[in-house]
């Protein structure tokens, strides 16, 4: 590898090596979901698995660019977001097959899993609230004393219509909280095209009427994304208040395993929008002579060396025993604090 930084077109310096670490987050998120998606083909997944396809490169940019005591609350599709921000694979493939050894215990269904003393927040809803537990969180950290932290959410272009939503991004923008709201604008609110859920040109727009900043990312180009998330959580670091980013992109797969995502038009998959974020990446680094054609093989087959392995241990271990369970969620008792 030769993963030196360069100078966009910008004269933004992009580090290669960032860059590098961020594209193999991106491949093992992808192929890992494509092993989630077989182990729920198989009936070894109760619930549904909603994969990222299309939208790593961007989730991955807001999670490589946190750091230990930020807050973060990723959603159903931001497996590469978590894995930046610190899960393990371990840890994801025993919360989707109900391990009870996993950070959940097995419990309370595969997406909806975190560790929140670490900052890492399970998400309650994809429609907005966790733009509003994010900000409490925040909000806390204040009356603590605490400085120089950033409260990360994701959030899809559907979702931007609920009042949660609005209620939360208020919130934030009144007490000038270091907020980063990324929107993945794919398109559809499961089917409903965008002509149907706004009238502004571009979601960017609502910032204005918030006060706050807002950033347009292209949302499948690991480059751009890295570029406008590195400069969004910067700025909300150093206190320019809450900060929107919102990305153009399309979901290159369908809402769920139901779904066959028959209402994507063609004119859309062949537009810029629906070029592969993993493809784009992929000839980056080969241009930069970042890495070799041999070296990102060579990735693929350790991670799914990894993968494999990880499911078979993960396959092995006890379901929860609901007569043996004790765990309390939340408690005061320091018996429970390692649960929380």
């Amino acid at each position: 590898m030769n993963c030196k930084s360069i100078t966009t077109g910008s004269t933004h310096e992009l580090d290669g090596t960032l860059f590098c670490q961020a594209y193999r987050y991106m491949l093992t998120a992808r192929l890992l979901e494509e092993k989630l998606a077989a182990l729920k083909r198989s009936g070894k997944i109760v619930g549904g698995v909603f994969l990222g396809r299309g939208q790593e490169a961007l989730s991955v940019a807001l999670g490589i660019h946190l750091r230990k005591g930020d807050v973060y609350a990723p959603l159903i599709r931001d497996q590469a977001g978590r894995l930046a921000f610190g899960e393990g694979m371990l840890d994801a493939l025993r919360t989707y097959l109900g391990s009870a050894l996993g950070s959940m215990r097995g419990r309370d269904g595969n997406i909806h899993r975190g560790r929140p003393r670490e900052g890492y927040f399970a998400m309650i809803s994809h429609l907005g609230a966790m733009v509003s537990a994010v900000s409490g969180a925040l909000i806390a950290r204040r009356f603590r004393g605490e400085t120089g932290i950033v409260g990360a959410t994701c959030i899809g272009d559907g979702g931007t219509s609920t009042g949660s939503f609005h209620e939360g991004l208020n919130l934030a923008a009144i007490e000038k909280l270091p907020l980063v709201v990324v929107v993945a604008n794919n398109q559809y609110a499961y089917s409903t095209p965008n002509s149907r859920q706004f009238a502004c040109d571009n979601l960017v727009d609502r910032a204005i009427g918030y006060g706050i900043t807002g950033h347009r990312v292209i949302g499948n180009d690991l480059a751009n994304c890295l570029e406008v998330l590195q400069k969004a959580v910067a700025a909300a670091r150093a206190g320019a208040g809450p900060q929107l980013v919102v990305a153009d992109l399309l979901r290159l797969i369908g809402h769920a395993d139901h779904d066959d995502a028959s209402y994507i038009t063609e004119a859309q998959k062949q537009s810029p929008l629906g070029r592969d974020c993993m493809i784009v990446a992929q000839q980056f680094l080969l241009e930069k002579n970042w890495m070799s054609q041999a070296e990102l093989d060579s990735w693929q087959k350790e991670i799914e060396v990894e993968i494999e392995a990880t499911t078979t241990r993960v396959l092995r271990e006890p379901a929860p025993d609901p007569q043996e369970e004790s765990w309390i969620p939340f408690a005061t008792s320091h018996l429970h604090s390692e649960s929380l």
